[in-house]
């Protein structure tokens, strides 16, 4: 009995470790490419993008190879499209940020527009928010205008924003920096509101020290 038990688990592992080997890949690409059609919504017009792997700590952003990585994902996108005489043209760059909500770990994605020194699009790509209550930050129009341009310019020297990014209470807000909460889901409204505002200071100065690299996108 112990040996015919033995047999069977050792069969059973080395079916599922070729599983894993087989699809892996396959599970990377796919990742990969929900990743790009969701950057895609995040900054509308995007034909191009080139993927970059980011450490803020050292202060280097270097390109990343096609495909969802194996380790931390990459959490920087620079998007591009066309003009009419089919020039390539920078629209903007991508972010990856991630924190806790009430409910838990969340993923999400924003659009940082250079030009504009502003946000100016953002989508929830992981959550756990209750529904019906916290999860209105992935649907509610109002609260997602807050993304069409909100300012997070950065201070003179360029290592700071000037204003942090502030969530207040629904119907507020005064300030372009200032996040206007959905009544019945402050916490979830504040949670994305602190976890962007942590982004951003780590990720926009970088992204001022590296913006000719990143408007040239692998060229």
């Amino acid at each position: 009995m112990i040996a015919l038990l033995g047999a069977v688990s050792t069969i059973c592992g080395l079916i599922i470790v070729t599983a894993d080997m087989v699809t892996a890949e396959t599970i990377r690409n796919n990742l990969a490419q929900i990743r790009r059609q969701a950057v895609g919504e995040v900054l509308p017009g995007t034909t191009e993008l080139v993927k970059y792997a980011v450490d803020a700590d050292a202060g280097t952003v270097t390109e990343a190879p096609e495909g969802e990585a194996k380790g931390p994902a990459p959490n920087l996108f620079a998007c591009f499209d066309e003009d009419g005489a089919g020039n390539r043209r920078f629209l903007g760059v991508v972010c990856e940020a991630s924190g806790k909500g009430y409910g838990g770990a969340m993923k999400v994605l924003y659009a940082y527009s250079p030009d504009k020194q502003a946000i100016v699009g953002f989508k929830v790509i992981e959550s756990k928010e209750t529904p019906g209550l916290g999860d209105k930050i992935l649907f509610d129009e109002a609260f997602l205008g807050n993304f069409e341009e909100l300012d997070v310019r950065l201070d003179e020297a360029g290592d700071a924003l000037a204003h942090d990014i502030e969530t207040v209470k629904h119907g507020t807000k005064t300030a372009r920096w200032q996040v206007d909460a959905i009544s019945g889901a402050t916490v979830s409204s504040r949670a994305v509101g602190d976890m962007l505002n942590a982004d951003a200071r780590r990720m926009l100065p970088l992204i001022r020290r590296h913006l000719d690299e990143l408007r040239q996108g692998g060229t």
